[in-house]
Formats: structure tokens, C-alpha cells, sequence
């Protein structure tokens, strides 16, 4: 009894969300096509890079307010350098045709840099994560609006996009029978792979944990927790840099208001996949567990015709219920 107990505990994410799914399924059987499962996976394939990214930080302990502004930042500067050579508000009219790759490699150390910043801050001058981010957010914002209102785009949005880069975030592989997965959602899968070998199988993640168990015995067990820290934010602001380029890719366009709360969606997903807020614990599956399951609410209850106000009561709840499930587990453990 009590290890069906513990069983049912450690997966209670993936029963809710097979739960959900069902229950969506009962009002509506459309639900279940496999067009409509390709489009939630598609749509939340940023959303589980970002909320990686943030899984990175929240393991240590920590706290990253600046990823949505970082979405939107780097965003914005590959989709100026990707417009099409004949549009006519291109971002940059004398810019030549860059191979696709410099403007998204430029994008995602964009986003490094930011993450780097922030962790040189907390692990050097010991400024807490929620204030040293904070302050990155309102930074990383001003900056991205001075460089979107450049002449002559003058905060006009981006648009006019180059079909070679656009394909990235919407095309996909033809299976043939009317199946078919996007490259997005394979992009996804390959950096969530990454993550969990991260996570689970070098010495950074092992610290990474340690360091979120207790900083103090990390520190007396010989591990460079400034070292590690400023490698975790550099690689959640890779990640999140990364999202905002997919991101601009997926959409077809950019503005600097791109990836506004973006950081709230990706702790919350975080905190229902089983990631801890007090740091030590967390798990890459349940991370994408926690994605899908508000890509399933926000896609499933729109399917069946769910008022948006119903549907943000809704999350609030599960937040809610998981932050409550996760302190239960934190005063166990203590």
C-alpha cells in the first residue's frame, strides 16, 4: 500500500495530465486528432526550452525574473538581421544576406551574455537572485526598446520575415497519411535530451543539485559554487535566447513586448512538473510534464470552448495546489 502510495506521489504530475487530456477528450473526442496534438506540441516547444532553461536555476535554489525579457531581446535582434533582402521596412536596408545561422547564433550568445551577467552578479557581489534578476528584466527591457526603436524601424514591428528562417518554426517532416512533426518539436525533444544528460550524467548538474540541497555543505565538500552558478545562468540564458529566436521563427515576427511573462509561465510550468522551489529537486520529464500540461490548458479548454477567465482560475489553481504540494514535501524532507 504504501509504495503504490509513493508510486502514485512521485507521478502525480503525468496522472493529472493524463487526466486532463480525458477529461478534455469526453467534452470534445475532436480533441484527440493528431493535428490537434501537433499543434499543443508545437506551441510548447519555446515555452519547454524556456522553462528548462529556468529548471537550471530554480534546482540551485535560485530565481530568474529576466527570461522573458531575454525571449524578447533576442527575438528581436535575429529577426532584424533575418528579413527578407526586398522587404521594404527591412530593420537594416543595406544589410547583406547573412547565412540563417549568424543572425540565430547571434541570438542565443545574446542571451548568454545576459545570463552570464546575471550570474557574475549573484555569485561575485552576492546580490540575491530575485534582485539581481529583477534588475536584469528592467535592463534587458529598456535596452531591447532602444534597439527596436532604431532608425528607420523606430519600434514599428518586425515583420517580412525570411521563409528559410521562418521554416525553422513552423515547418515539419512529412510522415506521410496525413502525419507529420514539426522541426520545432524535434528541436525541443534534442535540447530536452541534452538537459537530462546535464542534469543526470556530468559533474555540473551533480553540483547543481548540490548546491540547491545546501549551499553550505557544497561549499565544505569542495565544489566552486560561484564557478557552477555563473555556468547556470549562462546556459538558462542560452536556452532562453534560444527560445526567443524559435520563438520568432514560430510566429513569422517580433516586437520588443515578446516574451512578456514568459518567465512567470516558465517557473510556474517548473514548480507543477515537481521542480522545487527550495532548491535540490527536479527532474527534466517532469519539467516537460509541467509544459504540457498548461499547453494543454490553454490549447484544450480554448478547444472546448472554456471562457480565458475560467481558464486562468484554473491555472492559478494548480500553481496553487503545486507550490502547496511542494512545501508538504520540503517540511517532510526537514
Amino acid at each position: 500500500m504504501f509504495r503504490v502510495r509513493h508510486y502514485m506521489t512521485q507521478r502525480a504530475i503525468f496522472l493529472v495530465l493524463i487526466l486532463l487530456v480525458i477529461g478534455i477528450a469526453i467534452a470534445d473526442p475532436g480533441f484527440l486528432a493528431f493535428s490537434t496534438l501537433r499543434d499543443i506540441l508545437q506551441q510548447s516547444s519555446t515555452r519547454a526550452i524556456i522553462a528548462l532553461g529556468a529548471a537550471f536555476i530554480l534546482v540551485t535554489g535560485g530565481v530568474d525574473l529576466s527570461a522573458g525579457r531575454v525571449v524578447g531581446l533576442t527575438a528581436v535582434v535575429s529577426a532584424s538581421m533575418l528579413q527578407i533582402d526586398t522587404y521594404a521596412n527591412r530593420f537594416f536596408p543595406d544589410l547583406p544576406h547573412l547565412w540563417v545561422g549568424l543572425p540565430i547564433v547571434i541570438g542565443i550568445f545574446a542571451g548568454l551574455a545576459v545570463g552570464l551577467i546575471n550570474g557574475l552578479i549573484i555569485a561575485k557581489l552576492n546580490v540575491p537572485p530575485f534582485i539581481a534578476t529583477l534588475g536584469t528584466m528592467v535592463a534587458v527591457y529598456g535596452f531591447n526598446s532602444i534597439y527596436f526603436d532604431t532608425k528607420p524601424n523606430q519600434s514599428q514591428p518586425i515583420g517580412g520575415l525570411r521563409p528559410d528562417f521562418t521554416k525553422i518554426g513552423s515547418g515539419y517532416i512529412d510522415l506521410g497519411g496525413g502525419y507529420s512533426i514539426p522541426y520545432i518539436v524535434l528541436i525541443a525533444i534534442a535540447v530536452a535530451a541534452v538537459c537530462w544528460v546535464v542534469f543526470n550524467k556530468t559533474r555540473l548538474g551533480k553540483n547543481m543539485y548540490a548546491i540547491g540541497g545546501n549551499v553550505q555543505a557544497a561549499h565544505v565538500s569542495g565544489i566552486n559554487v560561484a564557478r557552477n552558478l555563473i555556468a547556470l545562468y549562462a546556459i538558462a540564458g542560452a536556452l532562453y535566447g534560444l527560445g526567443g529566436v524559435l520563438e520568432a521563427a514560430r510566429t513569422g515576427g517580433a516586437t520588443n513586448n515578446y516574451g512578456n511573462m514568459y518567465e512567470l509561465d516558465a517557473i510556474a510550468a517548473c514548480v507543477v512538473g515537481g521542480v522545487s522551489t527550495a532548491g535540490g529537486i527536479g527532474t527534466v520529464p517532469g519539467v516537460m510534464a509541467g509544459v504540457l500540461i498548461f499547453g494543454v490548458i490553454n490549447y484544450g479548454l480554448t478547444f472546448i470552448g472554456v471562457s480565458p477567465y475560467w481558464q486562468l482560475i484554473i491555472k492559478g489553481l494548480i500553481i496553487v495546489a503545486a507550490v502547496a504540494f511542494d512545501i508538504r514535501k520540503y517540511v517532510a524532507k526537514k
